[in-house]
């Protein structure tokens, strides 16, 4: 994980300002650097155009910090790389600095006809598997390349000047600068900076942007631009069940998922003496965080511990609510009322009866209401330009599990009255996000089968795949990575992904066969078989439950127990 930054301008480059460098080295503590370049039009001898890069590095690939903004010493080119290539062309990238790799690789174009660099340039970026956000100067052309990745899972925002002089790119907003928006997912973007344009306003910088398509011509049927979505409908009398071979598919990709993960992660900075974690879990104690726990373990070094972040918050209303209940139905206190708590708790046993001889530690993050009102102008601010109450809900999750301060259990699942209070070292953390769309695990999924049958639920299933890349990832990255962490999301891989939407959807879910005798659900029924031929028998059975109603976030304030999600934060 990085922050990147860069202003381009007609005049001159203001400093960032104090805060929005703090907010860059937040994301990337390990090394902060600037690069400029002065940028002639052809017509011009004079610099015309002048162009700030900053870059933050939180060093996780290769064995040493590689240095950013990234400069090709034999064209003057620069990149600002935030994000994980783990293939190139489909071969994984190990024992090397991905960004390196990928400069070299956009720097060959200076090796090829002028008529032909743009070509290079797109196709060397569409070649790559992984979350990224990028900003690559190509200094022979003086062109900028920026974008994200297909599924946006890494953040971009633009803010153009006013007067259009001048235009900025960054991984978080600064909010002394108005005007933010997301770069969309949907495509690589090109800006001109080698001509003026005809125009009056020749210097309308936004005005020269190009758009280029992920898939170059005939992908419009491609969701997500990464594969086709297997429509055909199920056979009579299909069943899904553990002797499906979709199963054991299943198991192998997302294993390939997992390995490019997990491994070789290096030891962080100031490691603790009590514990050597690396990787921790965004866990809910559900089914999707569950199993990537679990198949963690077949990857994670015996020597390491693997943390499971649970979250709950002290919500006023739920206090209310606890007060009336019988003392002997109580929880021991509001945080062990939460549902996330308490399948948490569930799933932290069912990992240690299963893998015993794995360091498990389950840190319950515990947040009372005064607490979280006290950050929620910095949880704003990073979620920005995302502004609604259901964002603001789930980044408060999001922002306090990736802090990772909580109490510690590794002996006892159940409740402590006094545990010590720990803070997890784990710089990469795992997300389940993406497995509901995949393999069928909303209410609506079964609406639209109960409505129209497989045809309506094929339907669904592709629109919600189509529009991962429009959703929220870049507000998720923006929140955690807040803390110096980097979130990976092993369902989105594309390899993975491409596999799921490649399989029939009946051997994903099985909503024509309501009814199991092993009593597994029909949504997610291939992932939920999966859980259960692992050892986790009650995680296969866990009922979905939304992480903002999980973990107690939804409507904490009481102005807002009457507003929609979609009401704007006050």
């Amino acid at each position: 994980m990085c922050g990147i930054h860069a202003t381009i301008s007609t005049g001159p480059v203001p400093a960032i300002s104090p805060n929005l460098k703090n907010l860059l080295s937040n994301r990337g503590p390990d090394h902060y650097g600037q690069a400029h370049r002065d940028v002639c039009f052809k017509e011009d001898t004079d610099p015309i155009v002048h162009i700030q890069f900053t870059s933050t590095v939180l060093a996780l690939r290769g064995d040493h910090i590689a240095r950013q903004p990234l400069e090709s010493s034999a064209t003057g080119s620069v990149l600002c790389w935030n994000g994980e290539a783990w293939r190139v062309d489909g071969q994984p990238i190990t024992n090397r600095n991905d960004g390196e790799l990928i400069l070299d690789e956009l720097d060959q174009s200076h090796r090829i006809p002028s008529e032909s660099r743009e070509r290079h340039v797109l196709d060397a970026l569409r070649k790559i598997d992984g979350p990224f956000a990028f900003l690559f100067y190509d200094a022979k052309a003086s062109r900028l390349y920026f974008g994200r990745d297909r599924l946006g899972r890494r953040s971009l925002l633009l803010s153009q000047a006013e007067e259009g002089d001048s235009i900025s790119f960054s991984s978080i907003a600064d909010m002394s600068t108005t005007g933010w928006k997301e770069v969309e997912a949907n495509g690589v973007y090109s800006l001109d900076l080698s001509t003026r344009l005809t125009s009056p306003d020749g210097s309308n910088l936004e005005a020269r942007i190009t758009k280029h398509d992920w898939v170059p011509s005939g992908g419009g049927h491609i969701v997500s631009n990464i594969g086709d979505f297997n429509k055909m409908l199920p056979p009579p009398d299909h069943h899904l069940d553990l002797s499906s071979t979709s199963v054991e598919m299943l198991r192998h990709w997302l294993c390939e998922s997992l390995k490019l993960r997990v491994m070789d992660i290096p030891e962080p900075p100031n490691p603790l003496p009590d514990t050597n974690a690396r990787v921790a879990i965004l866990y809910s104690g559900g089914l999707d965080s569950t199993v990537l726990a679990r198949l963690a373990h077949d990857f994670v070094p015996a020597s390491q511990g693997i943390d499971l972040i649970n979250v709950a918050f002290e919500n006023p209303h739920q206090i209310t609510l606890q007060k009336k209940l019988a003392p002997q139905d109580r929880a021991p206190d509001i945080y062990e009322a939460c549902p996330d708590r308490q399948t948490g708790r569930k799933g932290f046993a069912e990992l240690k009866s299963t893998c015993p001889n794995r360091h498990w530690r389950f840190i319950a993050v515990n947040i009372p209401f005064e607490e979280a009102m006290s950050h929620k102008s910095t949880v704003v601010s990073l979620m920005y330009p995302h502004n609604t109450e259901m964002d603001l809900s789930i980044a408060f999750a999001l922002y306090f599990a990736a802090r990772g301060i909580g109490k510690s259990y590794t002996h006892r699942h159940e409740w402590e009255p006094n545990p010590s209070t720990t803070t997890s070292p784990a710089r990469v953390l795992l997300s389940g996000l993406g497995a509901d769309e995949l393999f069928g695990g909303y209410a609506r999924h079964e609406y639209a089968y109960k409505t129209g049958g497989y045809p309506l639920l094929i339907d669904e299933l592709k629109l919600d795949i189509g529009r991962i890349g429009q959703r929220n990832l870049g507000r998720d990255d923006r929140v955690m990575a807040h803390w110096g962490k980097e979130v990976r999301h092993p369902y989105l891989d594309e390899e993975f992904v491409r596999f799921v939407i490649g399989s029939p959807v009946w051997e994903k879910c099985d909503f024509q066969n309501k009814y199991h005798p092993a009593g597994i659900e029909p949504g997610k029924r291939v992932l939920r078989l999966l859980a259960d031929q692992l050892g986790l028998a009650a995680t296969a059975r866990e009922k979905k439950r939304a992480i903002q109603f999980g973990a107690r976030t939804a409507k904490m304030e009481p102005h807002t127990r009457g507003h929609r999600g979609t009401a704007l934060v006050t």
